[in-house]
């Protein structure tokens, strides 16, 4: 069945995908454009992505980053699926690295952004932070593939060291220092000392529609 030139039922007659089902999505993609993540239930970094791509108006290209984590429990060994926890728009100085980039990727490449790093500030975000707040452990380089033509991902997985409430991811372009392309600030995290996250961080790419 065609509505609007569209698929709402399969051939068994079941709704593909509702109106409703289409408002909430859009609705989804409005909150997250202002960093409002969903409270009370966990949505998955897919979610994330569809509803930000619904609520995409094609009139100019934007980059998004979209963060997601599990975390595993040192003593059970088991795996607690946080789902989506932050989205929120990249950083000026990796906005610059990008322009330079263009004019000479040997000298600033884009392929180093791949170090993960954690800790506990609560600070708000801003797109002009060159570092986080305050960083606990070691960074970890993610693997690098892409999630999709217009989506990088990189994935790593950290584990602290000792007990901290976990309040904020960066992505950066070096082991020590260097350039924050992404901070992301979200609800505590509480860890044990052997306890680890598995950071999931998904940048999109949307060029003007």
């Amino acid at each position: 069945m065609k509505l609007f030139g569209k698929e709402w039922r399969d051939k068994e007659g079941r709704m593909i995908d509702g109106l409703f089902t289409r408002f909430r999505r859009w609705w989804l993609g409005r909150r997250l454009r202002t960093g409002k993540v969903p409270r009370g239930r966990a949505i998955s970094g897919a979610e994330a992505i569809d509803a930000l791509v619904s609520s995409y108006r094609g009139v100019m290209g934007e980059i998004w980053g979209v963060l997601s984590c599990r975390v595993r429990r040192s003593g059970t060994g088991q795996w607690e699926d946080h789902g989506c926890i932050s989205v929120q728009k990249i950083t000026t100085g990796f906005r610059d690295r990008m322009v330079s980039a263009l004019q000479n990727s040997t000298t600033y490449p884009l392929d180093v952004f791949r170090y993960h790093a954690c800790g506990t500030g609560a600070t708000a975000e801003a797109n002009t932070d060159s570092a986080l707040v305050s960083e606990v452990g070691s960074r970890v380089a993610g693997t690098q593939t892409n999630n999709g033509n217009n989506i990088y991902r990189t994935v790593a997985t950290i584990t602290p060291g000792a007990a901290y409430a976990v309040t904020e991811h960066g992505i950066l372009s070096a082991a020590t220092g260097g350039i924050l392309m992404d901070r992301s600030v979200f609800a505590a995290i509480n860890v044990g000392a052997g306890d680890s996250i598995q950071f999931t961080y998904d940048c999109t790419f949307n060029a003007e529609a």
